[in-house]
This record gives C-alpha cells, structure tokens and sequence, in this order.
C-alpha cells in the first residue's frame, strides 16, 4: 500500500495575502496573511509543499513529466542520444535551428526562488525550536540550491537572490553574479542543509526531504560543477570533485544495494526501477515520485503504447551497449553478431538495452481483435520473447512488466519488431523504438491511462556513477572502486565486469572525442574514462541527464554532430515504409533512384555537410533579451 501524505494547507486551498490598512478593509484576523501565518511547523510544511513540483518542472530535464517525451527524455534527445520519429524531427543544436528567445528559457528568480526566500525570512520569528528552525532552514537551503543548480547550469554567471525581492528592492536590478561565487554559495547552503536537516519524517510524512536527499543533490551538484569547471578551463574544480566522493561514500555505505528486480528478466532491477507500483522501500531508492489511482496518475506508459509516442533511439546510440562479456562491439574479442539484422545486433549485448529499446520478434496474430496469438514457424522470431517473458494473452495483459508482444492501450497486437514507420502504434523511423515506462499491468485506454508506476528522483545507481567519474577525475581509480560501483550495475545487469588493467588505447576503437576551447578537430577520452562515461550514458538513459553531461564533458560535438542513422534493412524493405538508405559516402540519403541494395535507415542529412553542427555558444544558454531590456545590469551570454 503506497503511502499518502496531502498537506492540510493544500487540502484547504491556503494562500498569503497582503495586509490593507484601509479601515474599511481590513483583513479579518481569522485569515492567513504574511504576518500570521508562520508560526507553527505545520505553517511553514503547508508552505513549501509547493516546492515539491521542482521535481516535475521540466526547466530542469532530470524532473518527470506527465509524458516522458516531454520531461525527462527531452534531455537526451538534445544531447544526441535519442531521436525524434518525424522527418522534421532532426536535432535542432546539430542543425542551428535554436530561436532567440524574449522571455523564459528557466530565467525564473520568482516562483520558486521567491517562496522559498519568504519561508527563510520568517523562521527566526516563528514559535518553532531550534532544532525546527534549523530544519526548515535546512529543507529551504535544499530547494533554493536545487533550483541555482539548475540557473548554474544553463547561464553560467547568474544573480544571486537570498531575500525577499520588491519592485524597488536595488537587487532585482543588479548585476549577474560570477558563477565561482554562485557555485561556492550552492555548495556552502547544501553542506549547512546536510548539517542540520533535522529527522522530523513523523510530522513531515514519508519520502520527504531529508539528510539523504540534501547528499544525493550535492553529489550530483558536485560532480557536474567539477568537471564543468575542468573541461570549460575554469579552474578550482578539485573542491567540487571531493565533496562529490565524500557525499558518495557516505550514501554508498547507507544504501549498500542495487535493485535486483522481480519479474526473472535479465536486467530486472533496472527496467523495473520505472514501472513498479510502489518504489517505497525498494534498495537504492533515495527519493522518488509517489502516483496514486484516482487522485495523481501520468500519461508516461500510456503514451508508448500509442501512435503519439515520438522517441526512438538511433544506431549511434545503440553501438555504445557493450557485448554481455564487457567488450564494445568494435573490439576485436567482442563476438559482435553484425548489424545486418536487429535480431543479430541485439544478441549477446548489454540486457540494458532491451529494457530500453523494444526488442527484434515476430509473431502469428490471431483473429479478431488479436487476442490470441501464436509463434511463427521460424525459432529465431521467438528469441526476444523467451528472453523477456511472453505475453501470452494479448486481450488480458494486465501482469508482469515488460513482455511480448507488445500491445496498445486497446491489446491490438504489435506482429512484429521492428515495424517502420510514423503512423501506426509502436511505430518508429530508426526501428529502435523506445520503451522505457513501458508496461504490462499499468491500465490504459482509449483517451487516457490509469498509470501509477512509482519513479525514481534520486537514486543510488547515479551515486555510484558519479563516484567512479569523480574518482578518476582525481586520479584515485583502481580496481576496488571499479568493483564497489560500476561492477555492481554491471553484475545486476548481467555484464561481464569492468577490468581496468584490460583497457588500453585499442579497447574500443570508437571511442569519442572531447573538444577543448579552439581545437575542432577534438582529443580521444581517456579509454579508462570513456567507459565510465559509457557506463552512466547506458545505466541513466532516458533520465535526461545527457544534456548536462555532454555539455560538461565537452563532448557535445561527437554527440550531436553524427549522421543520425536507423537498423540495416534492403531497399525493399525502407521502401515499403516510405523510406530510404543512409549513404555514407554523401551524407544523404540514397533516395529512391539510388545505387545501394542495403544499408542504414536514413533519418537525417549529415549536419556537417550541411554546413551546421554544434556552436560554441550552446553550452550556455541565452539570457532572455526582455530581461535584458528590463534589467540594463545583465550582461548576454557569449555568442547569443
């Protein structure tokens, strides 16, 4: 039974409004006004509850949306990794095509902000103790780092906002603040809020706020700022680095396990961190989003059993999951099975990657409405389906997690992956169709869903990631470390482990690039570092986090610069689906006159030979131009 806490204040529909000394309209001393209402803990509860929907506003690209296509997958489609279906769908930093922007792009110092900074500065007049004073400082300290995280990350240089603004506050119209100084202020409130975050989870409620969240968000803050400032040449990123290992540790030792999962499928744990009922309790979980039936349900299951679902994967994407013996496909001792048929590409490879692209199968459908359905007389079609879990009745797929064949919300069946195209259900132009909140028991119908899969906001898989990359980053990986975070993913997901003395500069010979400032043509990762990057790109896929890493690691140019390409099929067959090949040798596609009998999918023109790519100034965001023109002190960010 999941657990529900609805604040009274919420329930009640309580907002502050402003004293009027007018005689004749006075405020009644029976209603809550600024000066009345904090008093009690349950006054200063009721008013952050709000600052709990930081976690589902997709200014940040790691919160959840109601339509995973629009939150948190949105993040890695920008950073390269996933694509769009549609033909105008291409990425839009490869392809120059960001607009200028008037007003928002997460240029907001007001909502949250402003909440927050109220709640502070009432604290020390309230009737609360010491130790509850220093506990809703503490949770204060977290959300208003957690949204400068955010404004960090996006302009650099930001104004830094610890009081309650007004229109003739000189603060509003200041300056942007160096981002040094704003970091080491972020990174100075998250270490107070870890050091005197009370445990009050009794009156709080579960799954709050607590010590372990303050160490999840300044292990995640620590890491990015870290190396953003290593990579971006902006020195004293040591500090950051540390903090990110201690903070780590301390929560590796809290949360000693990773979640193996249920259902029996290889990779379990990790595909059913994002469709399971309740996360309450589940190893590893640090934090997560609570849906209930018939009072917050989401779309984000629904949605990818239907024809509107947009996100595929492409084939560059696909070629960084390892072989289950731990080698990347290009090495020489892989086994790669080749790429000239999905079944032979997905074979032996990372279970991962099944949990998160729809496997290769095909199937007899039955009569009627498909509610039965049979296997083919070829074995080979089945392979998937004894590796995932059959859903062996199509008109009642209301057990287990991921199964097939695949169903949309009305149980029609799914015949076969892949299955090209942009029309139907479970359709895509890459053949990689995306399933990562997909699920069989969650209820779905014709114009909407009863979808309430818990998901996760921190968890103890990032932790060990960032632990590795911070680590190397300091020069202190060995083995021990390997073995205490990415071989513990790595042995839930049934991967061979990671062997750093077997790592050298032939282990992956695809291996990508990073672009210091002036240099275009780019320098080769570490091979050692590449595969701890490939490791949190494969275990954090479709959590949004692409978008911060490419651009802190400054790889965002071997990212988003690639031709964006789908499964290898004939001619025949693209043709079929109104499609056509990739030809590498031009850049385009082949088009339907052409020369080649197989090949890629085609998706996208190659952006270079557009004469496009990624720019420089992407990595910062622009500074809205209407704040600019209010605010004269404000400065544009490089480039825009």
């Amino acid at each position: 039974m999941k657990k529900i806490i609805i604040s009274l204040a919420v329930l009640a529909g309580v907002t502050l409004s402003a004293c009027n000394d007018s005689f004749l309209e006075k405020t009644p001393i029976t209603d809550l006004t600024e000066d009345n209402a904090f008093n009690s803990y349950d006054n200063f509860k009721a008013f952050m509850w709000p600052c709990y929907a930081m976690f589902t506003n997709t200014t940040i690209r790691t919160s959840l949306n109601d339509w995973g296509q629009n939150g948190q997958y949105q993040g890695d489609m920008d950073a390269g990794y996933l694509e769009s279906k549609y033909v105008n769908g291409y990425n839009k930093y490869a392809y120059q095509t960001v607009a200028s922007v008037a007003s928002g792009n997460g240029w907001d110092f007001k909502s949250f902000i402003r909440r927050i900074n109220i709640m502070l500065s009432h604290i020390d007049g309230s009737s609360m103790t010491d130790a509850q004073k220093s506990h809703w400082r503490a949770v204060g300290y977290f959300f208003h780092s957690y949204w400068y995280m955010e404004l960090i990350d996006r302009f650099g240089a930001v104004p830094w906002v610890e009081q309650v603004l007004k229109e003739d506050s000189p603060e509003a119209y200041g300056p942007r603040v160096d981002r040094k100084e704003v970091a080491d202020k972020v990174l100075e409130r998250l270490k107070w809020a870890e050091e005197n975050i009370g445990n009050f989870e009794a009156q709080d409620g579960g799954n709050t706020i607590n010590r372990d969240c303050v160490r999840a968000a300044l292990s995640r803050f620590a890491l990015r700022e870290g190396t953003w400032r290593k990579y971006h040449e902006l020195g004293d990123y040591e500090k950051y680095l540390r903090e990110c290992v201690r903070v780590s540790e301390l929560l590796m030792n809290d949360y000693p396990t990773v979640y193996k999962g249920t259902d029996g499928q290889p990779a379990a744990g990790y595909g059913e961190m994002w469709i399971t009922p309740d996360l309450g309790g589940i190893p590893g979980v640090i934090f997560y989003k609570s849906y209930v039936e018939n009072m917050n349900e989401h779309s984000m299951g629904h949605v990818e059993h239907t024809s509107s679902h947009y996100v595929e994967m492409s084939h560059n994407t696909v070629n960084l999951y390892l072989m289950k013996n731990g080698k990347p496909i290009m090495n020489v001792e892989s086994d790669y099975h080749g790429e000239k048929d999905m079944y032979a590409e997905f074979r032996d490879r990372d279970p991962r990657l099944y949990h998160t692209v729809m496997p290769p199968y095909k199937v007899k459908a039955g009569k009627g409405d498909y509610a039965t359905w049979s296997y083919t007389d070829n074995p080979a079609d089945r392979e998937y389906i004894d590796i995932m879990g059959a859903n062996t009745s199509c008109s009642n797929p209301g057990v287990g997690m991921k199964r097939l064949p695949g169903q949309n919300w009305g149980a029609s069946l799914v015949p076969e992956i892949p299955r090209l195209g942009t029309g139907a259900f479970v359709t895509c132009r890459s053949g990689y169709y995306v399933w990562k909140n997909w699920s069989n028991w969650e209820k779905n119908f014709n114009n909407g869903s009863v979808n309430t899969a818990d998901k996760p906001i921190f968890k103890i898989e990032e932790v060990l990631l960032n632990e590795a990359e911070a680590k190397f980053e300091l020069g202190e990986l060995d083995q021990t470390v390997i073995d205490k975070t990415i071989n513990k993913l790595r042995d839930r997901a049934g991967v061979a482990g990671m062997v750093i003395a077997d790592i050298d500069e032939n282990f992956d010979p695809n291996r990508g690039k990073y672009y210091p400032k002036n240099n275009d043509s780019g320098v080769l990762v570490d091979p050692v570092l590449w595969e701890i990057r490939r490791e949190r790109i494969v275990e954090l896929m479709g959590e949004g986090f692409g978008f911060y890493d490419v651009r802190r690691w400054r790889m965002a140019p071997w990212f988003i610069n690639q031709p964006a390409t789908g499964i290898w099929t004939s001619k025949a067959d693209a043709a079929k689906n109104d499609m056509t090949l990739y030809n590498p040798s031009t850049g385009y596609s082949d088009g339907v006159n052409g020369s080649m009998t197989e090949g890629n999918v085609f998706l996208f023109n190659d952006p270079l030979k557009e004469g496009k790519g990624w720019l420089e100034k992407y990595y910062l965001y622009q500074v809205p131009t209407t704040e600019i023109l209010l605010n004269p002190n404000l400065e544009q960010n490089p480039g825009w």
